[in-house]
């Protein structure tokens, strides 16, 4: 331990599930592939974790510690909490943070509410964390911050005088110059992340934008090297900026997949469902998931291969977001409108096309669910990067299954030698990727998975936190497999597929890989 500088991490949400019932708290670990695989090495290095637990109200701190007490000796971490107050959580998270940052940095700034009251609320709580890191760390301790919520953290530590190693990693895409200059607080978001020592994005179109916003303030910027880490040298110093794709435990996944419970349940879940072809869509309640998106290019599907009636159903589970969001409340209400119609159009007696449900699974209910399923639908119109697509790989123990993958999701470069890679934005298209999945042979089912299952497994979640870690110490990093990536967006092309139809007739349709 002392040749071990101690990790912190700091989030917005501290990874814990804190219910109240009856007066009483209850907690427990939480679950998702950041924690597992952050756990251990904060473990191995005394650290701690920081953040918010979600709560809002009133609550007493010191009751709320001795509850984390078991919590912390469990993980074999400390669980630092910061309370926030109702108008912090009102104005910095539901306002700055997810009314601004959020939908700018997914290109939907028209969603975009630019209030001057959110970024003051948005200081003010980064003033607050940074008081509590000060409290709990120490000059020789890496700082992770993780995510859009906390950019200004490093800078609100230096304002205190307080010196840290600070290192930043962005879960959600870095926006394009265009569509960021439409941020009122554009130079001192790009001001207060070059205060970091280490920063790191999803891909490198998000790294690249990020250079180019500096750039447009900072002309002189040099960036030096290529590979996944490169340095920028900018104001009169060195920062080094990086490209990791996060990623799943992979054999985890794997193994409760391959498990004898996960395949009877699996089965009972296709029991109740009349259709020969399983799709699953697994989608939180978000406007940048392209859920309706999704749905109207199923309903193409149906009707433009009408024979495909009866033989097809979308199993879409929908993961409950955000409630007290009018916007989220809205896109409920049309996804629910969108399968109403949908089902209303094409349902027959003994077969339902779309199979909703809204709300939340275990995790064993949900790798039965990958399992049982022909094909995976990930249609976000953006996103950091996605892991229900590396998730559903993971479960395809057979290797049979297909997935159909936004171009838009960050997972798409990653996987395009395996997924159907569509636009959503492409009704045509999307049905086209649809029906192709459908009549596509086993053997090439089989080809593409293996070869994403073999890249999701060669770079899972211990290899992004393991390489993250090195970048930050400044040290090589292992097992990186391209020293530079290619440009992936205009090597995406068209390809004519033709085949034939269970009526003997031709089809023309169009792929994308």
């Amino acid at each position: 331990m002392a040749d071990k500088e101690r990790m912190i991490v700091v989030s917005n949400r501290l990874p814990i599930i804190l219910k109240k019932r009856k007066q009483k708290w209850s907690v427990e670990p939480g679950a998702g592939g950041l924690v597992t695989a952050l756990s251990p090495v904060l473990k191995d290095r005394g650290g701690m974790w920081i953040g918010w637990p979600g709560t809002r109200g009133r609550i007493n701190l010191s009751g709320l510690r001795k509850i984390l007490g078991p919590i912390s000796e469990e993980t074999g971490f400390r669980i630092v909490p910061i309370l926030l107050e109702n108008g912090e959580i009102d104005n910095y998270y539901y306002g700055f943070s997810n009314s601004i940052i959020w939908p700018l940095f997914h290109d939907l700034e028209a969603l975009c509410r630019f209030q001057p009251q959110y970024w003051e609320a948005y200081v003010r709580v980064s003033d607050k964390f940074a008081a509590v890191i000060a409290k709990h760390s120490t000059e020789k301790d890496i700082i992770w911050v993780n995510d859009y919520q906390l950019i200004l953290l490093a800078g609100s530590l230096e304002r205190l005088g307080v010196k840290r190693h600070c290192v930043f990693f962005l879960h959600i895409p870095f926006p394009s110059p265009d569509l960021f200059i439409k941020l009122p607080w554009r130079k001192q978001i790009i001001d207060e992340l070059l205060r970091f020592s280490f920063l790191c994005f999803q891909t490198h179109r998000d790294r690249r934008n990020f250079i180019d916003c500096a750039r447009s303030f900072y002309p002189a910027c040099r960036v030096v090297g290529r590979g996944a880490i490169v340095e920028l040298e900018i104001k009169g110093h060195t920062i080094q900026i990086g490209s990791l794709p996060i990623s799943i435990d992979y054999k985890r996944f794997r193994s409760m997949a391959s498990a004898k419970e996960a395949a009877l349940r699996s089965r009972e879940i296709r029991k109740d469902i009349t259709a020969d072809f399983l799709v699953l869509g697994i989608d939180r309640l978000d406007y940048t998931k392209g859920i309706p998106e999704k749905l109207r290019a199923f309903a193409r599907a149906l009707e433009k291969y009408p024979h495909l009636q009866g033989k097809i159903s979308l199993f879409q589970l929908i993961i409950p977001s955000r409630e007290g969001v009018a916007e989220y409340g809205a896109l409920r209400d049309e996804i629910q409108k969108l399968i109403s119609e949908i089902n209303g159009r094409f349902s027959t007696t003994a077969w339902v096309p779309i199979l909703y449900r809204y709300g939340t699974v275990d995790q064993k209910e949900l790798v039965a669910m990958y399992r049982a399923a022909d094909a995976g639908f990930v249609s976000s119109l953006k996103d950091g990067m996605n892991l229900v697509c590396k998730e559903y790989c993971a479960c395809q123990t057979d290797y049979k299954g297909v997935l159909i993958l936004s171009e838009f999701a960050g997972a798409a470069y990653q996987l395009r030698s395996g997924a159907i890679l569509i636009n959503p934005y492409d009704v045509e298209a999307t049905a086209d990727a649809l029906y192709y999945s459908i009549f596509m042979k086993e053997e090439e089912k089989k080809n593409r998975m293996r070869r994403m299952c073999k890249s999701i497994r060669e770079r899972d979640v211990y290899w992004w936190v393991n390489n993250f870690l090195r970048a930050a110490a400044g040290k090589e990093l292992k097992d990186f497999p391209e020293a530079e990536l290619p440009e992936f967006w205009p090597g995406l092309r068209k390809k004519v597929f033709v085949f034939k139809d269970k009526k003997g007739g031709e089809n023309d349709g169009v792929k994308r890989e």
